[in-house]
This record gives structure tokens, C-alpha cells and sequence, in this order.
């Protein structure tokens, strides 16, 4: 892909940037509790250690690891290069035009409410197999390199990622099959659920495939298949949680007439939740009737966001985004592939059972972090004589984590659509042309499509042209 080559990316940072990046970490680290100040004020490398050992404190040591993590945004040390607050947390509070969605509310909120080894598990939850500093530097570019708006982005998204939409422990542990077997159940709320995600995923309103030019996973939403009320606004929103989520494990949305609380959720998504993991958005063949919407919808974007959109009216201006061989004939395009749904089947994910190794792959990672930790306290402290040398053991331990993880994955997170048909891979290369593949090699068979264990039988394809 193109995108490690772009400026403020991991691997092609200015020395300023690289200095930011710095001191988010250090602001990052000092909120978890790894980091802390010592008497004179400065951050305490030794604190990671003693931190990390003191794993069973008191309540009174938590409240004051509270206190000194709240004190951050209260007052600012005009002489201390390291403090993550330079002015009072009431003048960039509220009052700051780009906090419409409330952030730094909900940023004291979790640091009020919630300790520093829950925020810190959030973290590295969130992380799974992306490189640590390629996250923290999507929030500084999100918020144009101040640290400090920076990090009330990223916890606040935390926040919301674990205590409002549960995205790990709930939306990707559960997936598919817990959405069927909720579907198939008594209880009427879940019941509804289940059967509106699955509507969505069985009709394809939204889909990963293929990439653009600039080697981008590409999302299709087919706004013609939304009808306002024909699924809740909780499902629709868990739908597309679950979607970007999904789109992250391959590294990379709809609009109807009158609904706009979908598309008010998806706007928030990217620009609070997912920063900078947004690179074009193309609205192919807008009815008229759109030009009024867009106005709408255009004044609740961020500038930065309003100017990845771009409208096609034919291939040809397609073209400009995605090769000709890779425009699908649903738009008229070359590409001879249709999405067609594969349905979840029992014991896809009985990994997930085995809690013994889980359990021992969470430690290892733990170790792993650990050593990530330290190393990004070397690095931070860091002289220019062995800077090089520490950069290459922070990239080895990150390349550490991201294998690691695909190791855990089929532990913690229910098998989708895209693992059956062989675009996510155990291994963590994402194959984004599954059924070519499997064509031009007739030895590779997409999982979903291999007999399965226990008798299973092959699981149903379906379309939206199964749908009434």
C-alpha cells in the first residue's frame, strides 16, 4: 500500500513531528499510570517499572493516580517541555469550535470514572495488529499536531469504544453467529437485533472489496437498499461499527432522502472515533434530489472530511479512483463479481472457547506491551548517539505485537463474512481478490468455501435477490 509513504506516517516523520509524537506518548503513558512525574516535576522513567509491579494498589492509590492524571489539564508548567497541558482545561474545553461532539467531556469523564489499567487495557485492545505510533499519530493528525486535543480525541474514543458501544467485548467477540443464534432466541429486543444485522449483512448494504488506485481497501454502500425504520437505530449503528471495525482488520458510507440519524452516526464515526482512516469517499451517480442533501450534510463535516468526497457520474470519472478492471459490474464496471453472503455456521468460532490459551496468548502479548513500553521510554529519553538503534528495537517489538496478535485473534474475535470467503487470512496478509485468487491458483480454496469440521455442511450463499 502507498499510505506508508505519506508525509506524518510512521517511517516519514519531520523531526517536529517525531518530537509531537514524543510527547504524545508521554502525555499517553502518564495518563495509564506507566509514566509519572517525580519531585521535581519532570516524567520519572523509573515510575514504568514500579507501576507495572504495583498491580493490586489500594483505593487511595488510585484515587491519587486520579488526582495527578486530572491535574494534567488543569495547570500548566510554562518550564516544563514535558507537561501535556499548557493552559487550563476551561479554555479548551467547550468553548473550542471543533468539540462538537463533546470529547473533552467525555475525556474528564473517563478520567474521573475509570482507572489507569482500564484505559491502558482499552489502549492496547484497540491497537490489535496496527503499529502503536502509526494510532496515536492518526489522533495528532486529526488534530493538526496539539498533543493535547489529541489525547482528549483518543481517550475519549476509548471511552466510547468500551463503555459505550463496547466494540471488542461485545460487537467483534460476538459477531455473526451470535447475532443468528440471538435472531433464532426468546428474547425479543436481542431477537430484533440479530435479525436486523443479519438483514444487512445477507442484502450487502455495505461491503469490502478490492482496492483503489492508492492501494485502499474500498467500502461499498448501496444507499438504495436503506429504508428509513426497516431496522432499528441501535442495529444500524452496531451494523456499522461493526463494518469499519471489520475494514480495519484488512486496513481501510449511506445517505437516504429523509434519514439522516445513519448518516449523522457514520460522520461522528470518522471524524471522533476513526480518525484520518478515511481516504476518499465517492458518490457515483447522485440523483438530483442529493444536491440539496449534500448541502446538509456538508455543513456537519470537518473541512478535511467535506474535501474527501468527490462525486462520478460515469466510469470514466471513476476511473480517476479505481483501475477499469476493478469497477464491478453492479456499476457497470468490468469486474465480474457480485457480493453474495455466506451465511455463519456453528463451531466456526470454537476457538473462542478455549479460554486456557487465550488466556496464556494475553499474557505473552502483556509481556510483549511491556517491552513496547520500555522501549518508547528509551526512545523518548533518548540522545541522538543511540536514537537509531532504539528506533529499530521499537519497530521490532511492534512487528512483535502485530504477529502476536494474529496469533490471538481467533480467541477474541468471532469469525465474518470476510474470513469465510478468505479476504482476512489467519496469518493477517488480507487477500482482496479471494475468488480470482482461487481461480488463477485452483490449489487455494477460500476457507468458507473448504468442507467443514464435524459435518458441518457448506454454509448457504445468499443475495439481495433472495430478498422480498
Amino acid at each position: 500500500m502507498t499510505q506508508g509513504a505519506l508525509p506524518g506516517r510512521v517511517g516519514n516523520l519531520t523531526a517536529e513531528q517525531e518530537e509531537k509524537l514524543k510527547e504524545f506518548w508521554v502525555a499517553t503513558l502518564q495518563v495509564f499510570g506507566v509514566l509519572e512525574k517525580d519531585a521535581n516535576g519532570h516524567a520519572d522513567p523509573g515510575a514504568n517499572a514500579r507501576t507495572r509491579a504495583d498491580t493490586g494498589g489500594s483505593g487511595k492509590k488510585d484515587k491519587d493516580k486520579k488526582k495527578k492524571r486530572m491535574s494534567l489539564f488543569r495547570r500548566g508548567h510554562a518550564d516544563d517541555s514535558e507537561s501535556i497541558a499548557s493552559q487550563d482545561s476551561s479554555q479548551t474545553g467547550s468553548s473550542d469550535s471543533d468539540d462538537k461532539y463533546g470529547q473533552t467531556k467525555e475525556f474528564h469523564d473517563a478520567i474521573a470514572t475509570l482507572t489507569p489499567e482500564s484505559l491502558r487495557a482499552t489502549f492496547w485492545s484497540m491497537v490489535k495488529h496496527d503499529h502503536p505510533d502509526a494510532l496515536l499519530l492518526r489522533f495528532l493528525r486529526a488534530r493538526k499536531w496539539d498533543v493535547e486535543r489529541a489525547l482528549i480525541m483518543m481517550i475519549s474514543t476509548m471511552r466510547w469504544r468500551a463503555s459505550d458501544v463496547h466494540v471488542d467485548d461485545d460487537i467483534m467477540k460476538n459477531g455473526e453467529l451470535a447475532a443468528l443464534e440471538a435472531a433464532n432466541g426468546d428474547d425479543k429486543h436481542q431477537r430484533r437485533l440479530g435479525e436486523d444485522f443479519l438483514a444487512q449483512m445477507r442484502m450487502g448494504k455495505s461491503y469490502l472489496h478490492g482496492l483503489d488506485k492508492e492501494g485502499r481497501p474500498m467500502c461499498f454502500v448501496r444507499a438504495r437498499l436503506h429504508k428509513q425504520g426497516e431496522q432499528s437505530e441501535e442495529s444500524l449503528e452496531r451494523y456499522t461499527v461493526f463494518t469499519i471495525e471489520t475494514a480495519r482488520m484488512i486496513l481501510t458510507p449511506p445517505t437516504d432522502t429523509a434519514d439522516y440519524a445513519p448518516v449523522k452516526f457514520m460522520i461522528k464515526c470518522f471524524e471522533a472515533n476513526y480518525p484520518e482512516s478515511l481516504g476518499v469517499v465517492l458518490v457515483h451517480k447522485a440523483p438530483w434530489v442529493f444536491q440539496g442533501i449534500w448541502k446538509i450534510i456538508r455543513g456537519w463535516l470537518d473541512p478535511v472530511v467535506a474535501s474527501k468526497v468527490q462525486f462520478t457520474n460515469n466510469n470514466q470519472e471513476m476511473e480517476q479512483y479505481v483501475q477499469s478492471n476493478h469497477i464491478i459490474k453492479e456499476l457497470d464496471g468490468a469486474e465480474d463479481w457480485t457480493y453474495k453472503y455466506i451465511e455463519p455456521v456453528p463451531g466456526e468460532n470454537d476457538k473462542m472457547k478455549d479460554t486456557e490459551t487465550r488466556d496464556k496468548l494475553l499474557k505473552e502479548r502483556e509481556v510483549t506491551v511491556n517491552e513496547y513500553e520500555k522501549s518508547t521510554l528509551e526512545w523518548i529519553h533518548s540522545t541522538s548517539a543511540d536514537v537509531s538503534s532504539i528506533k529499530e528495537t521499537r519497530h521490532k517489538i511492534a512487528n512483535s505485537l502485530r504477529d502476536g496478535y494474529w496469533v490471538l485473534d481467533p480467541y477474541v474475535r468471532a469469525k465474518s463474512y470476510y474470513d469465510r470467503v478468505g479476504m482476512i487470512q489467519p496469518s493477517g496478509k488480507p487477500q482482496f481478490y479471494p475468488e480470482a485468487t482461487a481461480k488463477a491458483d485452483p490449489t487455494i480454496t477460500a476457507p468458507a468455501l473448504a468442507p467443514l469440521p464435524n459435518g458441518i455442511a457448506k454454509p448457504i450463499e445468499t443475495s439481495v435477490d433472495d430478498l422480498d
